[in-house]
């Protein structure tokens, strides 16, 4: 659900295509793949269902989740609200809630920051697992996204989580189970896409509030395909021999994808949790030390 906050350091949703190898969503189709859960109208599968619109207005945003649940795949997809979006928060994300039990808690975000006209738009990612999240780094993006679609990717498989733009990667939450940090693991879960005013928290820290002359605004979805692990009446659709030959369940970062990992971190990451002593005085969450060893 992600529609939490932390001070100036927003959580984020995101929308995306999950591609398939194992049950496979041919090149998507929305109709089938998704249901719209919430909106009053405000969201619309289009073209056949190779297109879906979330709009924001004054009295609502708008949501979708895909049918199928998931355990491992990769994720991808998005085109932003154009022009003056500030207030706005796109939401793209998978994620698992028991009722009643934070403790439960696995979720994967993507979110993105609605801003002025001619501002940069800010990425928002965090991962919860078993209830704790707080895990956020947000990035700059280095080009305009609301003038087309781009590729936003969310890789999770057995050894790690890695958050890729365009096929670039921007982060990497790495599996530490064997040093008691919990990973997403044991629960399958749901994507989720969602459009919503957040002006208290999400653009300069609530200090530019939504300027509803512009509404209705509008996110943009297209190329939902999924490969991933379907699970269904407690059994994954992923077997021993089928794992084997999809190279997304076993993917790593080379040493080209490492290096450009770097490159975004060292010029469009504009927040990280791992490097904020001032909010954790007491010493950095433990996976950040194990990962600066690395």
């Amino acid at each position: 659900m992600a529609c939490y906050s932390y001070s100036a350091y927003p959580i984020f949703l995101f929308s995306f295509i999950v591609t398939s190898s194992f049950i496979v969503a041919n090149a998507g189709n929305f109709n089938k793949d998704v249901d719209i859960t919430w909106g009053d109208g405000g969201a619309k599968i289009l073209n056949k269902g190779k297109l879906l619109t979330l709009s924001l207005d004054k009295a609502s945003g708008s949501g979708f989740e895909s049918k199928n649940e998931f355990l491992y795949g990769k994720f991808d997809m998005l085109k932003l609200v154009p022009n003056n979006s500030a207030g706005t928060v796109t939401a793209y994300y998978v994620s698992y809630l028991m009722k009643d039990s934070w403790a439960s808690w696995d979720e994967i975000d993507f979110e993105f920051l609605g801003n002025l006209s001619g501002n940069h738009y800010i990425v928002h990612t965090n991962v919860y697992t078993q209830g704790k999240g707080d895990r956020e780094q947000q990035f700059y993006l280095w080009f305009d996204p609301t003038a087309d679609f781009h590729t936003y990717s969310i890789l999770w498989n057995p050894s790690h989580i890695v958050f890729y733009i365009d096929g670039r990667p921007i982060r990497e939450f790495k599996n530490l189970e064997s040093f008691g940090i919990p990973y997403p693991k044991k629960q399958s879960m749901r994507m989720y896409a969602s459009l919503w005013n957040a002006d208290d928290w999400a653009t300069r820290g609530g200090l530019v509030k939504t300027d509803w002359s512009q509404a209705p605004f509008t996110a943009s979805f297209r190329n939902f395909n999924a490969k991933a692990c379907v699970w269904s009446n407690g059994i994954s659709s992923c077997s021993s021999n089928s794992t084997t030959k999809n190279t997304w369940f076993s993917q790593e970062l080379d040493f080209s994808s490492q290096m450009k990992l770097k490159w975004v971190q060292q010029n469009y990451m504009v927040y990280n949790y791992c490097t904020d002593t001032s909010r954790f005085p007491q010493g950095l969450p433990q996976e950040c030390t194990l990962t600066n060893k690395n």
